[in-house]
């Protein structure tokens, strides 16, 4: 029994409160080639982003995923309010200096000193990394865990879908190979029947009409390509039953599929072969599209 298949396309959220804080964390994600995974998160809490994005990476290995951290605070020593009482002096003394220059007695210098830069600054006291981390786990955990769950619904979902276009290309591979055969005792009889009506009903050479039949054959044999369709079909469906990180691997053996329908539709020389091939490659093309959103 394989791992599941997963969609590189998710959202997860999860939320956890303790020590008065209250952390939220999302996640979204989009398809991408590579594991690109991009954090934005509090100033105060930007010492964490590498821990947090190694933690993501021990279960997404694959897409574009965008991460939202915040978190707000219900305890008061969260909080300190500082006063620069040496720069609020200098400020004043020099707003008095002005007053009395102009001789304008209005206005309250206590209040403008106060809105002056740097006079009163709120800072949130650094806290030990390890508490701060301690808490905001759990909501990242969570936050994984549904983001993972949605992938792997959508993953699933995707594979059963792939799979039963799979099955849709056997048919049509089968439809070929039991059309081929046809095709070149049609053409020996046809041309038997041509150069009978051309000679005026007189017996053709049976090795001549054999020998332009056998040319008409192998130039028209499809059946290494049918051999290799059916053998990539077969691991298409082993890979997806394997699960995992399958996205690179069916990129590549579905670039092989087209190749091999390529070639069997340059070969045809039957219109219920092209038809059947036009058919073939638009199934591929169907599932090279889907897996374009595989991890």
């Amino acid at each position: 029994m394989g791992t599941n298949v997963r969609s590189m396309t998710g959202y997860g959220r999860g939320e956890h409160i303790a020590e008065d804080r209250k952390f939220t964390i999302e996640l979204k994600s989009v398809n991408h080639r590579y594991n690109d995974i991009s954090i934005k998160l509090p100033r105060s809490l930007a010492s964490l982003e590498d821990k947090i994005k190694k933690h993501i990476m021990q279960q997404v290995f694959r897409g574009k995923t965008d991460v939202y951290v915040s978190f707000e605070t219900f305890a008061s020593d969260d909080v300190e309010v500082k006063l620069n009482e040496a720069l609020a002096k200098a400020y004043y003394e020099k707003l008095k200096v002005l007053q009395d220059s102009i001789g304008f007695e209005g206005g309250n210098l206590l209040d403008l000193t106060a809105k002056f830069p740097d006079v009163i600054t709120v800072e949130k006291p650094q806290k030990d990394e390890s508490i701060i981390w301690d808490a905001l786990l759990p909501a990242l955990d969570e936050a994984v865990t549904r983001f993972a769950s949605m992938r792997q619904t959508e993953g699933e979902a995707l594979k059963k879908d792939i799979l039963a276009k799979g099955k849709r290309i056997q048919t049509l591979v089968h439809e070929v190979k039991e059309r081929s055969p046809l095709v070149v005792e049609e053409y020996r009889e046809k041309l038997n029947n041509r150069l009978k009506d051309l000679l005026g009903g007189i017996d053709v050479d049976p090795q001549r009409i054999a020998t332009e039949v056998a040319v008409f054959a192998d130039r028209g044999c499809v059946d290494e390509e049918i051999t290799r369709l059916e053998s990539h079909l077969v691991q298409l469906a082993d890979i997806l039953e394997r699960g995992g990180q399958v996205g690179r691997k069916l990129d590549f053996l579905v670039q092989e599929m087209n190749r091999e329908s390529n070639t069997i539709a340059s070969k045809a020389n039957d219109i219920q072969i092209v038809q059947a091939t036009i058919e073939l490659k638009s199934e591929i093309e169907k599932i090279r599209e889907q897996i374009q959103n595989l991890e």
